[in-house]
């Protein structure tokens, strides 16, 4: 009896922590959503505030495009050799960098390296790469329900928040909005080191 209680509560406690791997998993697809929906709101006041032409600012926001698209097969095998915690944690400082490093760019050069590098690389490693391989580990019976509450949270993430980020770039200034997306990466980075801590590389 003794024994079978605690097999028991071994499976509950693999489930919960399953459950909370899903939760920070979401987490983080969301606030890379929210990063590539926050570039969109940047055009207009960048090119006001700062003079830069369109095209120069344009130019970062597709380098971000194409970087988040091109990073995915390459954070998955990342993932697979490094683990899920190292590259979610790396791919959301690397994005929270970006976004603060657009706030003090002075030039458009500057503002490609921050915006387009930073938040590219971070947001494409933390999001449908993220979700796919937290929804292969999460076996056969949970799999598809796991991808589908990801796939859900990246859309929540790209179209949610959209009319509060331009809420706040509209009452506050888009450098509010993008500390805030800053500190919201880290913030969810710091999470994901805790609830993480042990779950490594997917088994050989």
């Amino acid at each position: 009896m003794a024994i079978s209680s605690s097999r028991q509560g071994f499976r509950q406690g693999r489930a919960v922590h399953g459950w909370r791997v899903v939760a920070v998993a979401g987490a983080a697809i969301v606030a890379a959503g929210a990063f590539t929906t926050f570039g969109g709101l940047l055009l207009v006041p960048l090119h006001e505030q700062r003079g830069w032409s369109r095209a120069s600012i344009g130019a970062a926001f597709a380098v971000s495009m194409v970087l988040y698209g091109v990073t995915a097969p390459f954070a998955a095998a990342l993932m697979d050799r490094l683990g899920v915690r190292r590259v979610v944690v790396g791919a959301l400082l690397l994005a929270g960098g970006g976004a603060a490093g657009s706030v003090v760019a002075g030039s458009p050069a500057q503002w490609t390296a921050a915006w387009g590098l930073g938040v590219g690389l971070g947001t494409g490693a933390a999001s449908t790469a993220l979700a796919a391989s937290v929804a292969e580990r999460a076996g056969a019976g949970r799999r598809g329900l796991v991808a589908g509450l990801l796939t859900a949270a990246g859309v929540a993430g790209q179209f949610v928040f959209l009319p509060v980020l331009s809420r706040v770039v509209e009452e506050y200034g888009w450098q509010v909005a993008a500390w805030g997306l800053a500190g919201t990466a880290v913030l969810v980075a710091v999470c994901a080191l805790v609830a993480l801590r042990r779950y490594g590389r997917r088994p050989a």
